[in-house]
């Protein structure tokens, strides 16, 4: 037992705070951004060891999202209505811009092209094609989700679905199921904000 504990403990503390850190997502809460700090710094350890470099540095973006989010998020004066159903304080929750799609997706070909090509040269990486592509994915997801806009639910759906399997792979099974719950709370997600959003928009047109 102290065997197993030595070798996952830090795949377990990752795993409780990413647990907390999605259910705080779901209720769009901006306190998201603290546990995400705090996970988000020792997934740099865990991701090193375990040779997924991509997942590894991409942790260092998500670190600086982080406090840009936390900002985006509260930079708006606090909405006062008494009935609203999340936790955030301004931002409200928006669509993804559609002239911001096509640039984002060549942005995320690009990156996940670039980001492939570095962990087949220059590292040992064996799962490079996954690896950077949910990689490049979270790029996009992670802004969007700091931009509070509903379609960054769409994204991490197929982040969490590449990454549960990858994890697995990897011998990292507390993540790895993590992330298979995160599917689940992703779909939840994405009609809670979306029923949020259509309230706010509705309350404030009529007004």
């Amino acid at each position: 037992m102290n065997d197993f504990l030595a070798a996952h403990w830090l795949d377990m503390l990752t795993t409780v705070l990413g647990l907390a850190y999605i259910l705080l997502e779901y209720r769009a809460s901006i306190w998201l951004w603290a546990v995400g700090f705090a996970m988000q710094s020792l997934g740099i350890v865990l991701y090193y060891q375990k040779g997924l470099y991509a997942d590894c540095g991409m942790e260092f973006y998500y670190l600086a999202m982080t406090v840009y989010g936390f900002f985006n998020w509260v930079r708006k004066p606090k909405v006062q209505d008494s009935d609203r159903k999340d936790e955030s304080t301004g931002t409200p929750i928006t669509h993804f811009p559609r002239r911001l799609a096509i640039r984002w997706a060549v942005a995320t070909l690009i990156i996940w092209a670039a980001i492939y090509w570095f962990l087949t040269t220059c590292t040992d990486s064996r799962v490079p094609i996954a690896d950077s592509f949910t990689t490049a994915l979270s790029v996009v997801g992670i802004w969007a989700l700091a931009r509070k806009y509903l379609e960054q639910w769409l994204i991490w759906i197929v982040v969490d679905i590449v990454t549960s399997a990858l994890y697995f792979y990897k011998e990292i099974p507390f993540k790895a199921s993590l992330y298979a719950l995160y599917v689940v709370i992703a779909v939840l997600g994405f009609f809670k904000w979306k029923r949020i959003m259509d309230e706010y928009t509705s309350k404030h047109v009529n007004e």
